[in-house]
């Protein structure tokens, strides 16, 4: 990949990106690092880069979503320590944000699985097809997961309201 299809690439995809990862974790300054540092490994890898091996959209969220997740479970890790030193529990800014907010309450019901499924597809705004390519699964699994998960949702929202 040449340096003027890096600059395209990132035109294309950052706004998307930033969106699919804040939707995703719930902190701005989080999404912020994780596209930074998105673009920074794809940009060192940019000459392994084989278009026959997959969509350069696809190559970006799998990058986004392994560095994501690498933060998360480190700040989980963090956290957990914290605990056991016996230091009083705060919750994160997302977990602030979640417990104010019945949308994220229900996202935060859903599985993992299921959560990225909408995280990818409402957040960043990827197709089923594009989902089932980058997480190398069958459309089916993708399809299943998009429907399962927003029909958890609408549930618990329906749920809340009548509350």
């Amino acid at each position: 990949m040449r340096h003027e299809d890096f600059s395209r690439l990132f035109d294309e995809h950052a706004e998307a990106l930033f969106a699919y990862v804040a939707y995703r974790c719930g902190d701005r300054t989080l999404a912020e690092d994780v596209v930074s540092a998105t673009f920074e490994r794809a940009y060192n890898a940019r000459r392994r880069f084989d278009r026959r091996r997959g969509a350069e959209r696809a190559w970006l969220y799998t990058i986004a979503r392994n560095l994501m997740f690498d933060e998360l479970r480190r700040r989980d890790a963090e956290q957990r320590a914290v605990v056991r030193m016996g230091e009083p529990d705060s919750p994160s800014g997302f977990e602030a944000v979640e417990a104010t907010h019945d949308v994220g309450t229900a996202l935060q019901a859903l599985s993992e699985d299921e959560r990225d499924a909408i995280s990818l597809r409402y957040g960043a705004g990827l197709t089923v097809p594009e989902i089932a390519e980058m997480m190398k699964l069958p459309l089916t699994t993708v399809e299943g997961r998009v429907y399962r998960a927003l029909e958890k949702m609408r549930d618990r929202l329906e749920g809340d309201e009548g509350a």
